[in-house]
């Protein structure tokens, strides 16, 4: 594929902006509440967010400055002024009226009421959590780590977890967060948004039990094959071992319904390598390499 190689800031902040969230997406949203010194209720979304630390638990997200103006968001004054915030995530049963509290209202304007979301009080900080939201993380800022004064720049807010607050809609029967459940959202480039549910979600095995032999390890005729993806060699290569014919029942293999039309085929070892991709493509790995070692002993 070709490329275009860019100097970020040789672009004016707003097209760089604009590549720089088209490029990392999707991205979680931190559905920030806060309140003032005078206990005024704040609540806005942020997309440059994620958790970086599991002990202790701790969230990071960044108000950015004003792209034009380097006007400070009305969230970072209020953790200045209250160190404290719950960070309530975004489902997509509540994606338009979070959008609609991103709107700039002036300061003391009260987002839970123009959004329509319902406060809560939370347990162990000040900030009223969002009843809609299928979790809520109360935290306390330990740190706010400026990145500069200029447009644009972020304002990065560590804050550690205190309570969670988790709806018993979104666990499955292994008692995980099911991502189906929770139906959470994300934020793409400029309106965009992705919903991180039904087809969109999908299983990779992590290599955690087991060192997989890499991709380097297998046979050249897999490793180079036209008919296999990136993808199809990444499953291939979290194997642990080579397996032997004798393990895939080879013999029994050959007979059956796909394969034996593969083997027939007027290109037998093409044929297989299609049957492999599209029995990975289903997660039938075993198959797969049963076909790619068929294949193999094609010469």
């Amino acid at each position: 594929m070709a490329f275009r190689s860019i100097d970020p800031m040789s672009l004016p902040v707003p097209e760089r902006h604009q590549l720089l969230l088209g490029s990392v997406a999707p991205r979680p949203i931190a559905f920030a509440s806060t309140v003032d010194a005078e206990g005024r209720p704040n609540l806005a979304p942020f997309s440059f967010f994620n958790v970086f630390s599991s002990n202790p638990p701790t969230l990071v997200f960044s108000p950015a400055r004003g792209g034009r103006d380097g006007k400070l968001k009305h969230t970072l004054l209020n953790v200045r002024e209250v160190p404290e915030v719950v960070v309530n995530v975004v489902s997509y049963a509540m994606v338009q009226q979070m959008s609609l509290a991103s709107t700039a209202y002036d300061r003391g304007v009260n987002e839970f009421v123009k959004a329509g979301f319902t406060p809560i009080p939370s347990e162990t900080i000040n900030p009223p959590r969002v009843k809609e939201s299928p979790a809520q993380l109360e935290c306390r800022v330990t740190q706010v780590i400026e990145l500069g004064q200029q447009g644009g720049a972020g304002n990065l807010i560590v804050a550690e977890v205190q309570r969670m607050h988790l709806a018993e809609s979104i666990f499955g029967e292994d008692g995980r967060i099911d991502p189906q459940r929770i139906d959470l959202v994300a934020r793409m480039g400029g309106d965009w948004y992705s919903r991180a549910s039904g087809e969109a979600v999908f299983e990779v095995e992590k290599p955690l039990a087991r060192t997989g032999i890499g991709v380097d390890a297998l046979p050249e005729g897999i490793r180079t094959s036209p008919y296999l993806s990136g993808n199809h060699l990444g499953m291939l290569g979290n194997t642990e071992a080579l397996p032997s014919a004798s393990e895939l029942h080879l013999d029994a293999v050959k007979t059956e319904a796909g394969v034996a039309e593969a083997l027939a085929a007027s290109d037998p070892r093409q044929a297989l390598h299609r049957h492999a991709a599209a029995a990975l493509e289903n997660g039938q790995a075993e198959r797969a390499w049963a076909c790619l070692l068929l294949a193999e002993g094609l010469g």
